[in-house]
């Protein structure tokens, strides 16, 4: 079974080369999509044995659909690897021996992320396992079209889980990890306020048979539940949750340092920034009005609903590709 993996990079110097040595035993084809790096990734990229190309980037949902849609993918399935996470070689060999005897139905395979902070393995609060689907047959799947917190949906079948070692560990320091959080609240942001005015066109498609069951589940949770109370309640109560009744505080000081920035922090930011937000465009009523002043405020582009191009429907025993 043939694999074509596909990282997205800007400035990943610093990982790029563990990320594709991490894949090249069981990976045929190594495609990396740049949006305009300058630390010379691409060039380390091409010595690791990658194909590089690049794409100007809008968000991680649409960089990597573009690949999808775009690239000569040569792979009957395909793997989905950020540039800072690094699959272990319990997981390759476990690829390497299993996906070969996979029945024909099944179309895709979740992986069991564990997060690296500070060289130490996040064991608790509701870290371990992140259960991700990020392997899947090629033409049986697409990225979510969402600002933040995509998740790669298939369809055609059902999908099995592998147990081997898959990390998120990037070697960057505090300054960098706050301010990747404070660009993610920004888009999360984007995303809350866009479903309470319907401003953007939604991809409805995720659900428990088109990834895995907790990615679905902790979807329902934040847009049912968490996003219907004030943040000034729910993220020190998710901070509470994590920390104490799922045994967060095991993880030690810096998993302190972790859930607090993570659970407490990030999730206060998205309110603020979501608070900032709507104040800003609650004197507007037309939504390509309040699209044109958030992008204003962003630096995002945003399509109002009527102006964005369809999203696919899922029906009963398909999930059909986007239109």
């Amino acid at each position: 079974m043939s694999i074509t993996a596909i990282i997205l990079t800007y400035n990943e110097a610093r990982h790029i080369a563990r990320a594709i040595r991490s894949i090249r035993a069981f990976v045929d084809q190594i495609c990396v999509v740049d949006s305009g790096s300058t630390d010379g990734t691409t060039d380390i990229a091409r010595q690791w044995g990658a194909e590089v190309h690049t794409h100007a980037f809008v968000n991680q949902a649409k960089q990597f659909q573009w690949a999808l849609d775009t690239l000569d993918i040569q792979g009957q399935w395909v793997l989905r690897l950020d540039a800072d996470e690094v699959i272990e070689s319990d997981l390759a060999l476990e690829i390497t021996e299993k996906l070969p005897r996979l029945a024909a139905d099944v179309v895709g395979v979740n992986l069991k992320r564990k997060h690296i902070f500070m060289d130490r393995w996040v064991r608790h609060g509701g870290r371990y396992p992140l259960v991700m689907l990020r392997l899947w047959r090629h033409g049986h799947g697409r990225v979510e079209d969402r600002w933040m917190d995509e998740h790669v949906l298939v369809w055609g079948g059902r999908t099995v889980t592998f147990n081997g070692g898959f990390a998120d560990h990037n070697l960057n320091d505090l300054s960098y990890f706050t301010d990747k959080h404070n660009k993610y609240a920004t888009r999360e942001a984007i995303e809350v306020l866009s479903q309470r005015l319907g401003l953007l066109a939604r991809d409805e498609a995720l659900n428990s048979r088109s990834t895995s069951t907790q990615a679905s589940f902790k979807r329902w949770v934040k847009e049912r539940l968490y996003n219907r109370i004030p943040f000034t309640v729910s993220a020190p109560l998710y901070f509470l949750w994590r920390y104490v009744f799922q045994l967060g505080f095991l993880d030690g000081r810096s998993g302190l340092v972790y859930h607090l920035l993570q659970g407490f922090w990030y999730r206060f930011l998205v309110g603020a920034r979501l608070m900032e937000l709507e104040r800003a465009v609650a004197h507007l009523r037309d939504k390509a009005h309040i699209c044109a002043e958030l992008s204003r405020l962003t630096g995002h582009r945003l399509v109002a609903q009527n102006e964005a191009p369809a999203v696919a429907e899922v029906s009963e025993d398909r999930l059909a590709p986007r239109v």
